[in-house]
């Protein structure tokens, strides 16, 4: 058994090593044996950690003995992003010129992963500065999707989705800014959830300054796995208090079992304000026909313009952009970065006054209110991730790449950070070889509408296990 303990969601290996049927020590032996046997052509582990999580899988069935499991991941293998800080190992964050940033001490996501009883067996890999759905750069390299090398593995958590996919590591931590997590879980079959904005602390001790405020505003941290009870634990763990992060809000009792509550649900699988993969609207009203028949009240209407949401995305993020972050992509990021910064600002108006911001940001609150007032009728949505599937690798720096239709294809995802909005994106229609999804969106501080409508479509799904990845010919 131990031998096939990587196949195993988080839930059930935190189940079975509280009740001694086997140890930490042996799953993780049964993780870094996966990923050793497939992370190679992959390239989803870019930092692994053999030692510090064989010591801390001892130490973790040293404490079971002694007083009982720490918290919900108690001596599950997991992995982390490589740009959360993991104390003396480099926050590399895809940048060749950080190849040598020691972090200091640990992160809150890594702070709270190890608390909470977790292994960290890797770190996974980035586009240079997390600032592209697709993962590759000039130091760790490119990440291959587990199911078709051919598609992304989405960014730009897509260390963390192909690793969660091919069975290195229960769960993935991400984080999300315009689709960083639901992107890569679209692209790799998984389930992946974007908390609302505050609910997981993010502060990393490596970083030099701090964030600009749309940043800190609309950044998430959150999971990536192949269960929705292995999304709630490791919410339960990422959203344990840290002081060090100001914005962040008490979780309570947001992530605990989630009793079924169907309500009404808005589908939007169509529009006109994109071009629409059909095999993405059929997704969508799959997902409706699943909750519909679980007792939702299930109407085809449309929510609040995305594309507006996105413009608003790409005005804020992008003028930002053009005053801190994008100034040092310009001096350390790869070429395709440098390209994919020219999608997301080229023609975007440029804001250069205080005057100007402050208006602009003063849009949010409009924006916002008419989703509130909109999920006041339907409390959830359930539309695209992407109106497009998974896209070909690398084809945000494609040559003669259309940037409109780049944009508004990518428009549910991106439109809603800056509102501080949940996602979650769930595998319907996912089959071996073609992964896809959908998202679905909820009102701020409702994230328990989205666990409990997960854990329906869940049900039709079925179980999700790894994959064996396909490797290019």
């Amino acid at each position: 058994m131990s031998d096939d303990l990587w196949r195993w969601s988080a839930a059930d290996l935190a189940r079975g090593i509280a009740a001694g049927h086997f140890t930490s020590v042996e799953a993780t032996t049964s993780a870094l044996a996966r990923m050793d046997a497939v992370n190679q052509p992959l390239n989803a582990v870019v930092d692994p950690l053999h030692d510090d999580a064989m010591a801390a899988a001892q130490a973790a069935d040293d404490t079971l003995r002694r007083t009982g499991p720490l918290g919900p991941l108690h001596g599950v293998p997991v992995t982390v992003k490589i740009n959360a800080d993991y104390g003396g190992r480099a926050t590399t964050n895809g940048v060749v010129a950080y190849r040598n940033l020691i972090a200091p001490e640990d992160g809150s996501v890594v702070r709270n992963l190890k608390a909470s009883g977790a292994v960290i067996i890797g770190r996974t890999n980035t586009p240079c500065y997390s600032m592209r759905g697709f993962t590759s750069n000039d130091l760790h390299g490119q990440t291959l999707n587990p199911h078709n090398p051919a598609i992304t593995a989405g960014g730009s958590s897509g260390g963390a989705g192909a690793a969660t996919a091919a069975g290195i590591g229960a769960m993935g931590h991400g984080n999300d800014i315009g689709g960083s997590i639901r992107h890569p879980a679209n692209c790799n079959g998984l389930y992946g959830l974007r908390p609302t904005a505050g609910m997981a602390p993010a502060f990393n001790p490596s970083q030099a300054a701090e964030r600009f405020i749309v940043s800190q505003m609309a950044a998430v941290q959150g999971p990536l796995a192949r269960s929705m009870e292995d999304i709630r634990l490791a919410m339960q763990a990422l959203s344990a208090p840290d002081p060090r992060d100001i914005w962040q809000i008490p979780a309570g009792d947001e992530y605990r079992v989630p009793e079924h509550a169907p309500c009404r649900v808005a589908i939007h699988a169509e529009t006109d304000e994109s071009v629409v993969d059909p095999e993405v609207s059929a997704a969508i009203r799959h997902a409706g026909e699943i909750l519909s028949d679980a007792g939702y009240d299930v109407v085809e209407v449309a929510p609040p313009s995305l594309w507006e949401a996105m413009e608003f995305w790409l005005l804020l993020l992008g003028n930002e952009m053009r005053a801190g972050l994008g100034l040092l992509m310009e001096e350390h990021g790869d070429w395709k970065m440098k390209q994919a910064y020219r999608v997301l600002t080229d023609g975007i108006p440029e804001i250069s006054d205080r005057d100007g911001f402050l208006k602009a940001y003063a849009r949010r609150s409009a924006l916002l209110r008419q989703w509130q007032l909109f999920f006041e009728e339907y409390p959830l949505v359930v539309t695209a991730v992407t109106w497009t599937r998974p896209m070909p690798a690398e084809h945000d720096v494609s040559e003669g790449l259309d940037y409109d239709w780049f944009r508004r294809a990518t428009a549910p995802m991106s439109g809603t950070p800056t509102l501080g909005l949940p996602g979650l994106a769930a595998p319907v229609n996912t089959v071996p070889g073609r992964p896809m999804g959908v998202q679905l969106l909820a009102g701020r501080h409702q994230d328990h509408r989205l666990l409990q409508a997960g854990i329906v479509l869940e049900r039709a799904i079925g179980q999700i296990l790894p994959v064996d990845p396909v490797l290019p010919v």
